[in-house]
């Protein structure tokens, strides 16, 4: 019982920050009763209206477009979309590093959600960090982030390379 409960605990708390579940959760969580799963059984039409669209540019300067629904985070994005940003979200969300470090227009930060002392932690760890950088697996989509302009730093510190990732010489 004991278990359940912290279980249904992690699953609330991971709904209510938009944070990506770990596989082992996803699409068998249960959240209140019996039987009412935490995702539903037939996949949503979303309208192009229910979608967010979000501008990448690339550490070589290129423009990658792609669409999220209202609360992805910027990583679920990118997954989603398989956009090709080398390194990026190496611990799949679970702020362990900060591969998927973005820089934002000044204009679009000033609408993000506040920072948590673990994001600042890890930011900095970042390369290339500046006064507008936030990682994008704590970036939940909103509707008042349409259209938004994000910028990947021209070197990422990845763990898993011996080297770091960056723009070609």
């Amino acid at each position: 019982m004991a278990t359940s409960s912290a279980v249904n605990l992690l699953l609330r708390a991971a709904v209510a920050s938009c944070h990506r579940l770990p596989s082992t959760f996803r699409g068998v969580a249960r959240l209140g009763s019996p039987g009412r799963f935490f995702h539903a059984s037939a996949p949503a039409r979303l309208s192009s209206e229910d979608k967010i669209t979000v501008h990448f540019i690339t550490r070589d300067g290129d423009k990658l477009t792609a669409q999220g629904k209202v609360g992805d985070s910027l990583l679920d994005v990118v997954v989603n979309n398989n956009l090709d940003i080398d390194g990026f979200g190496a611990c799949e969300g679970t702020l362990a590093c900060s591969t998927c470090h973005l820089i934002f227009e000044e204009d679009v930060f000033k609408k993000l959600d506040a920072i948590t002392d673990e994001e600042l932690d890890m930011l900095d760890l970042a390369y290339g960090l500046t006064e507008t950088s936030r990682l994008g697996c704590q970036i939940c989509l909103q509707r008042s982030l349409n259209n938004m302009v994000v910028r990947v730093p021209e070197s990422s510190a990845d763990v898993r390379q011996s080297v770091d990732i960056g723009k070609n010489p």
